[in-house]
């Protein structure tokens, strides 16, 4: 099904009124709200399609905030109504990224009645997963956001989510690291021992892949970073290495090629983040906004039918 102009325009103004956050197309995203849709309702949705039979009046509701936190997915929302019947309006109440507390309403909802209810659980669903996403990395963003280093997302992501969950730790204020194994080379330990060195590793797929793309390489030793560095990697991740370590890297890196962007990864958490950034790195991975986060509590509430 084909959006609207104006629901296209809404979110359009909703998006640039919070953070530069850029959704997948509905083209990408529609298959996979509808199975969600389809997972829930199966042959049908008794209860509701029991209540109204013929005629569907129309309902009103608002989705109320239990707990603070910042909110992501409200487009998406929106859109799970949009497939359910074109008549529903969500209006959002904050903008995407807003931090909101406990008894914000956050959006109101008001078409037919059905659609309000079959659609409420996948919609409500996906909100707070994506704010609680969103909510854990800007707390993470905040340990940093007077240093230089950027915090990125990595591929540990819930199959099947990994589009709606990338865009949220964008809406925190992350940015994103591959979508995909074919968005970048990356060498990580494994490759490395299939290859035999890292200088193999990177001499067979430079010859193989497109020139655009990047090659990232995992090193866990200043031995290693010397290796990238020989063999002009884009991009070194200094892997799970102690913070003196880690400045030794940088210090070499920087020396040797200014060019280079520095990574680290590796159990990363609130209490080590900072320390991590002070090394002088570029990037910092981590998958604890996504993997770490909890729901952000949400619940709709039909004001009148």
């Amino acid at each position: 099904m084909v959006v609207g102009y104006a629901l296209v325009n809404y979110w359009e103004k909703v998006l640039a009124m919070s953070i530069n956050v850029v959704l997948p197309p509905w083209l990408v995203l529609d298959p996979l709200l509808q199975s969600w849709l389809l997972e829930d309702m199966g042959r049908g949705d008794r209860t509701t399609q029991s209540l109204y039979i013929g005629e569907v009046p129309i309902g009103r509701a608002e989705w109320q905030l239990k707990e603070s936190g910042a909110i992501a997915g409200l487009p998406i929302a929106s859109r799970v109504f949009h497939l359910l019947n074109s008549k529903v309006k969500f209006t959002a109440t904050v903008a995407e990224g807003e931090w909101c507390n406990p008894g914000q309403v956050i959006a109101r909802i008001e078409g037919p009645i059905d659609a309000l209810l079959m659609g409420e659980r996948v919609a409500l669903n996906l909100v707070m997963r994506l704010s609680g996403i969103a909510t854990l990395t800007r707390i993470y963003i905040e340990k940093i956001s007077d240093l230089p280093a950027q915090l990125v997302d990595t591929r540990k992501t819930t199959p099947g989510l990994r589009l709606l969950e990338k865009y949220a730790t964008r809406v925190g204020g992350a940015k994103n690291h591959r979508l995909g194994l074919d968005d970048a080379v990356m060498i990580k330990d494994n490759h490395i021992a299939a290859a035999g060195s890292i200088g193999n590793a990177i001499a067979r797929i430079r010859a193989q892949i497109p020139f655009p793309l990047t090659i990232e390489v995992e090193t866990e030793t200043l031995a290693q970073v010397e290796e990238a560095i020989a063999h002009k990697a884009d991009i070194i991740m200094l892997d799970n290495m102690p913070l003196e370590l880690m400045r030794q890297a940088v210090t070499l890196i920087r020396a040797s090629d200014q060019n280079i962007k520095i990574e680290a990864s590796g159990n990363i958490t609130l209490e080590t983040i900072r320390a991590v950034a002070q090394t002088g790195v570029d990037y910092i991975s981590t998958s604890a906004p996504i993997t770490r986060s909890t729901w952000l509590d949400l619940s709709m509430k039909i004001t009148n039918s």
